[in-house]
């Protein structure tokens, strides 16, 4: 896939794992995203009890490598890999982070869930990617 046709699949895609560093294997975790249409990805975490290993990996985390995929059958499928920095937003990008989530996927399970401690923001900048796709029409 070029430039474009990632961006594209970006765009259109609302979930994604993102892979962060651990102790001895990387931690994937699934997350809806947002996607600026340029080289930012944005994510939302919801953060239940005390602990939340997502939260304390990415704090340690320099680079983390971001996975979105679409496979329709195996004789069509699509993905996107992408590595870059993560960083917590501030309350000053809190607007760009809804905008860009409006196409983001949303479990119900959240409603059932125990009570929420916060909600953290953060930006994923996009240093490299690559896409590629199999028996996909463009």
């Amino acid at each position: 896939m070029d430039d474009e046709g990632i961006r594209e699949f970006l765009t259109e895609r609302g979930v994604g794992i993102l892979a962060l560093g651990g102790e001895d294997v990387p931690y994937q975790v699934p997350l809806s995203f947002g996607f600026d249409g340029d080289s930012s990805i944005y994510f939302v975490y919801l953060l239940f009890g005390t602990e939340s290993r997502k939260e304390a990996l990415t704090a340690e985390t320099g680079r983390a490598h971001f996975l979105v995929f679409d496979a329709t059958s195996m004789h069509e499928w699509r993905s996107v890999g992408a590595t870059g920095h993560l960083a917590e937003i501030g309350e000053d990008e809190w607007g760009a982070l809804q905008e860009t989530m409006e196409n983001a996927w949303h479990s119900d399970l959240f409603a059932s869930a125990d009570p929420m401690r916060g909600v953290s923001g953060y930006r994923f900048d996009v240093e490299e990617w690559s896409g590629v796709q199999y028996g996909v029409l463009e």
